[in-house]
């Protein structure tokens, strides 16, 4: 999957090119969902293709119910000098995202943990990755505000764009204001969202 002129996700069983053009993450499909190929991952990936190059070295991502850790991964191969705090409920899913780290030699840069969101005690982040359906998401909006460091950013995918106005409305209720949106339409008619939002 080419997201990008900068980054392309390929499974191991896809060879490498002689000349790699771009940066490259290497994501077998498994148990854990973001292999890059569902339309909201690959819509969260396109917003991190674009900021996290502009991150600053020592900023720190986390990624909220991280599944492969597609997102945090990419993050980090896509900035320098920055470190990631990844996190899933599902112990498959935390453990695919350590196999992932280690398989792409970004193990010494992220943190990967199975629990909730309310289990973390860490500074606020520079930036917040959610790729979660609107039912996941709600109950954590507020985790997410206060996981965001002032003046950081969230991108929050897994939504339909059918609603948008209610989660809008929740993520201003917690200080996340909209910064941009991106949507995408799968196979099946349906039309996800991705939104870009600020403490």
């Amino acid at each position: 999957i080419d997201v990008s002129p900068r980054l392309r996700i390929r499974p191991s069983f896809a060879p490498a090119p002689a000349k790699p053009a771009r940066a490259e993450l290497v994501i077998d499909p498994g148990q854990a969902f973001g292999t890059g190929s569902h339309a909201s991952t690959a819509l969260a990936l396109e917003w991190v293709d674009a900021l996290a190059p502009g991150l600053a070295p020592g900023a720190r991502i986390l990624d909220v119910g991280c599944g492969t850790g597609v997102l945090a991964l990419a993050a980090l191969r896509l900035s320098r000098g920055t470190r990631a705090v990844a996190l899933d409920l599902d112990p498959l899913a935390a453990a695919a995202c350590r196999e992932n780290a280690a398989r792409n030699a970004l193990a010494a840069r992220i943190d990967v943990f199975q629990g909730p969101l309310a289990a973390l005690r860490a500074e606020p982040f520079a930036l917040v990755v959610a790729n979660l359906l609107r039912t996941e998401l709600l109950p954590l909006v507020d985790g997410i505000a206060r996981a965001t460091a002032r003046g950081g950013l969230a991108v929050l995918s897994g939504l339909l764009d059918s609603e948008r106005d209610e989660v809008l409305r929740a993520l201003a209720r917690v200080g996340l204001a909209a910064r941009g949106a991106r949507t995408a339409r799968d196979p099946g008619g349906l039309v996800w969202l991705s939104l870009l939002t600020q403490r």
